[in-house]
């Protein structure tokens, strides 16, 4: 009994909430000195939500999965962010282009560290929410924007021979191997590497998400001791880019930035 309840102490957890109008199938990624998940993939419908018990020491990525299903011979892949198991749950990470949740939990002076990145691409939008932490700015962090519409053509992923809707965005990198867009090579560092047109197209519609390699000042988040809520397709969310701030006080706020500006506020229960 004493070691379940020191177990329960040394422990965070995840509540990965699926606000999509769709079925997601979450996947999970730990690193490579982390302790094991007691899951790496499950299905989420539209309105429900799963609790995970993570260890404090965990450090790896989240991310969700679309459009899947299995084939004749019972093989299971998804439209987007697939891991390649060809099961429900995964054993290595997302193909890109993907939304990621990173976390690093009880890292340098004690604190979480967590973003969301878009380094790898886009496919979903996501929020995470710091509960109950002790320390640290425990800010919420995302990208809330439906990005796919307005992804630059030369980015979507598209189902082939049916229509020509974007159903992910890839990164500069991914889309076109270069090593300016990759920050590799010669562009290895943060003095050669610096964002590009295509980074700062995710970054202007995200602002607090990862966008390049090295948008480190922008777009990691810190925490002590904290629960997290993982919300895809959080609302409100729009299929236009705009400007968001987030004051978590039982609602958040979001501005939205068009040819009007419109102040969108909305009750957090979850």
């Amino acid at each position: 009994m004493w070691l379940l309840k020191l177990a329960e102490v040394q422990s965070a957890s995840f509540k990965i909430v699926n606000k999509c109008r769709h079925t997601i199938w979450p996947g999970l990624l730990s690193g490579a000195t982390s302790p094991p998940l007691p899951t790496t993939g499950f299905a989420l419908q539209s309105g429900e939500s799963k609790t995970l018990k993570i260890p404090k020491s965990w450090s790896g990525r989240i991310w969700a999965r679309t459009l899947c299903g299995r084939d004749q011979d019972g093989k299971f892949s998804c439209a987007t962010a697939d891991c390649g198991s060809e099961k429900v749950e995964c054993v290595g990470g997302a193909k890109p282009p993907a939304t990621l949740a990173e976390f690093t939990l009880n890292g340098a002076d004690g604190l979480d560290f967590y973003d969301v990145s878009l380094v790898d691409g886009y496919n979903l939008p996501m929020l995470i929410v710091a509960k109950d932490g002790t320390r640290g700015g425990c800010s919420a962090t995302g990208c809330l924007v439906d990005l796919n519409g307005g992804c630059p053509a030369e980015l979507r992923v598209t189902r082939v021979n049916t229509s020509r809707r974007s159903l992910a965005c890839r990164s500069a990198c991914e889309a076109f191997g270069d090593p300016r867009f990759c920050c590799s090579d010669a562009y290895s560092t943060p003095d050669t590497c610096g964002p590009s047109p295509y980074s700062l197209f995710f970054k202007h519609a995200c602002p607090r998400a990862y966008s390049y390699a090295y948008d480190d000042k922008t777009s990691t988040y810190t925490c002590a001791s904290a629960n997290y809520l993982i919300i895809f397709c959080p609302l409100p969310y729009s299929r236009y880019s705009y400007y968001f701030t987030i004051t978590h006080h039982s609602y958040f706020q979001f501005l939205f930035l068009c040819k009007v500006r419109v102040i969108l506020t909305f009750h957090w229960s979850a």
